[in-house]
């Protein structure tokens, strides 16, 4: 009998209007709110906002301001959240048709709008859903109280992530008192594993990741896919797409690199689609209202080419009256250079505080004390710029500030190397670990602004972020000061981009740099080619190669050519000069196979001094280019020369050459000083010819057959002293 007294009607008419209910109730779309649990704005918060309001979703954030009592994320805790849903969701308990989707907002990114998330809960047929992922966590001796699931399925119960109807979800956060620093996600697996709970709520575990996907012990089950101008992601394992992409535990790196993509950020018909979100316009802004900004540099080693890196910076496209200069440089070997370096900047900058060698101030508490330096100042922008970092774009600052984030980068390399200023990803112990997009961005195969988890060498970095990263150089001290630093900002979830949008510079090679010679940088061809060339050839060397220009032909098969910079010529000579071993100009030669020179000079050969591979090498790029224009048919790659010597003419020492043929195919002979200025007379006559050049430019070089066709002899030098630079190719 039925506890009750009901007639048979009356019981039909209930039946029926239940059913008539429920199917109203499930004709009826549900609305959703999005909610989650913020109590400061960092970077992930800021991503995780932008992908609800590019999918347009509801969202209410609650705790924002409030002090967290929920613990870290490397202990157990988040009873707070818990608590904060209850307060604030209690208002929603009674709407009916309100779907409640609660998430991580720190590090998750969504994928998808309304549409499809209500899609794919209805197919569920369920009150609640929770998110699901491999590992248990975190009582582990609950396992066998949950429910088997089929293979390739999520077993177990995560709380970044669940959706229900506004009623049970309420119900559920307040099912029972938790303390603040209690662990919500076993709040909520031992709900979910109570049989009666889970039934009267009728709980799901998304098990497929149909809506939420998390990331940890999952990153080999996930790939990023492209359908025109949209990215997804998509589970290989379960053949789905999830909507709400969680990097929960350790993979936050790899996944804040995943979320460069994600959301649309990146796409392979549209590239990326980020990069304009935003932007800073300065288009219209006046030098004295431009942000204020303290340049830090940081000289820690023995660095090649320092003069053009202080140079760079002075040439930075930025007003100098908003760059305040701070410096620290711990190598004496660069006092000149510093030295140089202030006395040209002299009153252009508001301040300049340097830190010398005698100061004993480490890299690690000089990084430090920039960052105080720029708060102390309320400066909007500190820029840390490393020695090794050469700047050959002076619209660097402008471009990096208008691209308005925490921490950002441009993209540094080694010319021809894959050695750059950032990582792609890290490995388990924190250190460098290449992620699957490293070369297409080195390479700018992909070009754009992307999220990485260690930058160094320049960065930009808006100072109101800075009270964050106090000491942070020093915040782990069993790592460098670049690591220790980016290891900070991630803890702070400040993100770092690096920007391949324009190409802005380079890195030089300064390990090992040898500082033994007078000019070290004329020995440092091999490793810093690019500075190299930019510091010691001529600035029209390249025109000289050009098909429609012609070789000037001072005399018949002669040709002239500009080859290299005064600045070469200069050191050069410095560099021979201060070896100081000229030999006697004497037919008798050690040096030689044979012990005797037919045709002797007052000399240095470049093997004495260490240069012989260098100057072997600046014939083969340098040389050979010129020689195969102008004696056309003729190639020998490389080309070989025994004989490679600087020659110096005095009147009181040796002032001419008496005339003779040259053991080789061709030679070259380069003009190191000034005719008329530095040394009076002088020249090279080619005797059968009887033609002259007698006014050799500085840095010029020219080209003459050698053996038996150009006859030639050495003018009279009246005054001063001649310098020439003479290689015998193809002997």
């Amino acid at each position: 009998m039925w506890p009750h007294t009901f007639s048979l009607a009356a019981l039909l008419i209930l039946v029926c209007v239940h059913v008539a209910c429920s199917a109203e109730h499930s004709n009826s779309r549900p609305e959703l709110l999005v909610v989650t649990v913020a109590t400061k704005e960092n970077d992930g918060f800021r991503q995780f906002k932008r992908s609800t309001e590019k999918y347009g979703l509801d969202l209410k954030v609650f705790g924002m301001g409030i002090e967290w009592r929920g613990g870290t994320m490397e202990t157990i805790g988040g009873g707070h959240k818990v608590n904060l849903l209850k307060e604030n969701l209690e208002a929603y308990k009674n709407k009916d048709n309100l779907l409640i989707m609660f998430v991580d907002s720190y590090d998750l990114i969504f994928t998808d709008g309304k549409d499809a998330i209500l899609d794919k809960f209805a197919k569920f047929d369920s009150r609640v859903v929770f998110a699901a992922e491999d590992t248990i966590w975190p009582d582990k001796s609950l396992e066998k109280k949950y429910p088997q699931v089929k293979e390739n399925e999520k077993r177990f119960l995560n709380s970044g992530g669940f959706i229900g109807y506004a009623r049970e979800i309420y119900e559920m956060v307040s099912y029972q008192a938790l303390g603040d620093q209690e662990d919500d996600q076993l709040y909520y697996t031992q709900i979910f594993l109570n049989r009666a709970l889970r039934h009267e709520w009728k709980m799901k575990l998304d098990t497929r990741a149909e809506i939420f996907q998390n990331l940890n012990f999952a990153l080999g089950e996930v790939v990023i896919k492209y359908k025109g101008s949209y990215s997804y992601l998509y589970n290989i394992r379960t053949g789905t797409s999830p909507i709400a992409v969680h990097g929960n535990g350790p993979v936050k790196p790899e996944f804040y690199r995943i979320s460069n993509y994600l959301a649309d950020g990146w796409t392979t018909s549209t590239g990326c689609q980020t990069c304009n979100d935003d932007l800073l316009d300065l288009t219209d802004v006046k030098d004295a209202d431009m942000p204020t900004v303290v340049i830090a540099m940081f000289v820690e080693m023995a660095t090649p080419f320092l003069r053009e890196f202080f140079d760079r910076v002075t040439k930075l496209d930025y007003p100098k009256d908003k760059i305040d200069i701070y410096l620290h440089y711990s190598v004496d070997y660069h006092s000149k250079d510093v030295k140089k370096f202030l006395e040209d900047i002299e009153g252009l900058y508001p301040s300049t505080r340097v830190i010398s060698p005698s100061d004993n101030v480490g890299e690690q508490m000089a990084r430090n004390w920039a960052i105080e330096e720029c708060i102390k100042k309320n400066c909007q922008y500190l820029l840390t710029l490393e020695s090794v970092a050469q700047i050959t774009n002076p619209t660097l600052l402008r471009d990096l500030i208008i691209q308005n984030r925490s921490i950002i980068a441009p993209l540094l390399k080694r010319p021809g190397k894959l050695w750059s200023n950032f990582w792609g990803a890290l490995n388990r112990d924190g250190y460098y670990a290449r992620s699957e997009d490293y070369m297409d961005i080195v390479e700018y195969t992909k070009v754009g602004l992307w999220n990485v988890p260690f930058v160094a060498s320049v960065l930009l970095i808006q100072g109101q972020r800075l009270p964050l990263l106090r000491d942070a150089y020093t915040n782990n001290p069993d790592l460098d000061a670049d690591m220790s630093f980016c290891e900070k900002a991630r803890q702070e979830v400040l993100f770092m981009y690096v920007s391949n949008r324009k190409y802005w510079g380079h890195l030089v090679y300064a390990d090992g740099f040898d500082t033994s010679h007078l000019h070290n940088e004329l020995f440092d061809i091999f490793n810093n080619r690019l500075d190299w060339e930019s510091r010691y050839i001529h600035e029209n060397y390249s025109t000289s190669l050009q098909e429609d220009v012609k070789i000037e032909m001072p005399c018949p098969d002669v040709y002239w050519f500009p080859i290299v910079s005064d600045t070469f010529c200069d050191e050069f000579v410095a560099e021979l000069e201060n070896y100081g071993q000229w030999s006697g100009g004497k037919n008798e030669d050690p040096r030689l196979a044979g012990g005797y020179e037919n045709v002797p000079t007052v000399d240095i050969h470049m093997n004495q001094v260490g240069l012989e591979k260098q100057w072997l090498h600046f014939l083969g790029e340098f040389v050979r280019p010129l020689q195969e224009k102008v004696f056309t048919g003729y190639f020998h790659d490389p080309p070989n020369a025994i004989m490679n010597f600087i020659v110096r003419y005095r009147p009181d020492e040796q002032p001419l050459l008496r005339p003779h043929h040259d053991a080789s195919t061709y030679t070259i002979n380069i003009a190191l000083n000034r005719p008329g200025i530095d040394f009076q007379g002088g020249g090279c006559r080619f005797v059968r010819y009887n033609c002259s050049i007698t006014a050799p430019k500085k840095g010029w070089m020219f080209m003459h057959p050698g053996r038996l066709t150009h006859y030639h002899e050495g003018l009279r030098t009246t005054e001063g002293t001649r310098y020439i630079m003479i290689s015998f190719v193809d002997p």
